[in-house]
């Protein structure tokens, strides 16, 4: 039998709509960075696919500093924000932004490998029919590369739920207001005698991540199955 408490029921909503905002907010942005990755050849296109890719290799405490620098009061985006009357910092939002930075990575790379799979010769048939490149992409690419697109966020919802390093310097630990599962574990971990709602938030956590992957399995192979 589960023992949560109404704090840990707060974090278990906060986790989900964290990694569902996250996801949401950097699909149109993966989708793009992937395109220009996969289909335009330019110079300094090396050094966007590094910068892409380094969240993968950084760890997670570094990228939520450089956010904290960037979206602080001192931080030149965040006096702007600060001006217009807009708080991030600490905020359930803070806990989106580094989540959906930390997790871009595996979303580019799993739409990016989808687009490479699509066969070059229906993109040319398409252009050559006269289709300018959006008609293209909406019509001919996206709907090919939905399977990548589909696992690239399925990663990056999983990625997100499990996020800490990041989300605790820019969003804090304030519970029922930035504390999300990963975080309330860490609180309880410090005390042995609240080994029993650590390992309750532990099995909530799994079970939420193997739903995420079981939809993934499954509508993949149902679309596997379309082609």
């Amino acid at each position: 039998m589960l023992a949560l408490t109404s704090t840990d029921y707060d974090a278990i909503r906060l986790s989900i709509k964290v990694a569902a905002a996250a996801m949401a907010v950097s699909l149109p942005f993966g989708v793009a960075f992937a395109y220009l990755l996969t289909f335009r050849h330019f110079k300094g296109k090396v050094l966007i696919e590094v910068m892409v890719n380094l969240p993968l290799t950084l760890p997670p405490v570094v990228i939520g500093y450089l956010l904290l620098l960037l979206l602080g009061k001192n931080g030149w985006l965040g006096s702007l924000l600060d001006a217009a009357g807009i708080r991030l910092i600490f905020t359930w939002k803070a806990a989106v932004i580094a989540s959906a930075c930390v997790g871009f990575p595996l979303l580019v790379r799993s739409i990016r490998i989808g687009m490479e799979s699509i066969d070059m010769q229906l993109i040319q048939a398409s252009r050559t029919l006269g289709a300018p490149w959006h008609d293209t992409l909406v019509t001919v690419i996206l709907p090919l590369s939905l399977h990548g697109i589909m696992a690239g966020s399925s990663l990056m919802f999983a990625r997100s739920l499990g996020e800490f390093g990041a989300t605790i310097i820019v969003a804090g630990n304030i519970p029922g207001v930035t504390q999300t599962i990963p975080l309330a574990i860490y609180d309880y971990a410090s005390s042995p005698a609240s080994e029993t709602l650590a390992l309750s938030l532990c099995a909530v956590s799994i079970a939420i991540s193997v739903v995420v992957l079981f939809c993934h399995e499954v509508f993949g192979k149902k679309l596997a199955r379309r082609r």
